[in-house]
């Protein structure tokens, strides 16, 4: 599946009306939000129709998994949006991770849980909030909004340290930009070692450059550790292969497409996070070029002053002091 989809539904008393454009969205908040309210509207239009009192318009089947028989149920469900509401083990599970990249469905799925198995966008972590009321049946509208709303870190910043998340190609990168401004650049080899090497860094202003598309597991701790230091910066764009495509060196019409609106070119099933879509991507159309790309090792040409720069120039969010 791709592309983006709108859901209206609602009965009575309450309405929702959002979009989703990636295989999985991530609903959080605490109790009496309406997130649970929103799977039961799901499973109940689902299971009754209209005999329901609910009134469901989407161009995809919208449906719930739950339950410890989820697997067989999974195996049913093709070119649907799924529900799947808190209080199922299962979605942590690496079991879970595993089956669903083999589908072709959109995800939304419910939870206070951090789901490390899963590599969701941190664009992609909803709460819901109530926007206003309808008429004389008091209904209840109700609206997603980013909980992480990344224009929040929007700052000018000369750091000390810049910390990428793994030791690929974009390490390679930061580090000559950080020999060329006298700073230091380290590896957390993983993205789930970001929250550690913070720590270890108190008296340090430190940049961390990670993949936002993939990141959304990890977003609750750091930024908890953020409040807490007051040192860190955050800098998530979709992956550094989107930071190379979207800094115009490649001169192809189709790629200024594909960032435009990605969502009509990613499909789920192939690929399970839009940051391997990039990487494909960037490899696909170097690969003829003095620009060849390997996610592994960082081609030399990419170090040259006059692209160096272009690619720091889509720091979008953050104002870097040193940026030529």
């Amino acid at each position: 599946m791709k592309g983006i989809h709108r859901i209206v539904i609602q009965n009575k008393k309450i309405k929702y009306d959002f979009e989703l454009k990636r295989n999985i969205t991530v609903i959080r908040g605490n109790s009496a939000t309406g997130k649970t309210a929103l799977v039961d509207m799901i499973r109940e239009y689902y299971e009754n129709g209209e005999d329901s009192g609910i009134q469901l318009n989407c161009d995809k089947e919208c449906t719930v998994l739950e339950g410890r028989n989820w697997q067989a149920q999974l195996n049913l469900m093709t070119d649907c949006i799924v529900f799947i509401d808190e209080g199922n083990p299962f979605t942590s599970s690496k079991e879970f991770a595993s089956a669903i990249q083999q589908t072709d469905n959109y995800y939304v799925i419910v939870t206070r849980e951090r789901l490390g198995t899963l590599p969701y966008s941190v664009k992609e972590i909803y709460g819901i909030r109530n926007s206003g009321k309808y008429g004389r049946l008091n209904q209840t509208y109700n609206e997603f909004y980013n909980i992480y709303n990344l224009d929040s870190y929007e700052k000018e910043i000369l750091p000390d340290i810049i910390m990428t998340e793994d030791s690929n190609s974009g390490y390679h990168f930061f580090d000559d930009v950080s020999k060329k401004y006298d700073l230091e650049c380290i590896s957390a080899e993983g993205k789930s070692n970001i929250l550690k090497k913070m720590k270890d860094y108190q008296n340090k202003k430190v940049l961390i450059v990670a993949d936002g598309a993939a990141f959304g597991p990890e977003m609750e701790r750091i930024v908890m550790q953020m409040n807490v230091q007051g040192n860190i910066t955050l800098y998530l764009p979709e992956s550094f292969e989107w930071m190379i495509l979207k800094a115009g060196i490649i001169k192809d019409s189709e790629v200024v497409d594909i960032l435009a609106e990605p969502f009509n070119y990613i499909d789920g099933r192939e690929f399970f996070s839009w940051e391997r879509f990039f990487t494909h991507v960037l490899i696909e159309k170097t690969s003829d070029t003095y620009l060849k790309y390997s996610k592994s090792l960082l081609n030399p040409v990419y170090l040259e002053d006059h692209i160096e720069k272009k690619i720091l120039d889509q720091f979008e969010i953050i104002n870097l002091r040193w940026k030529i």
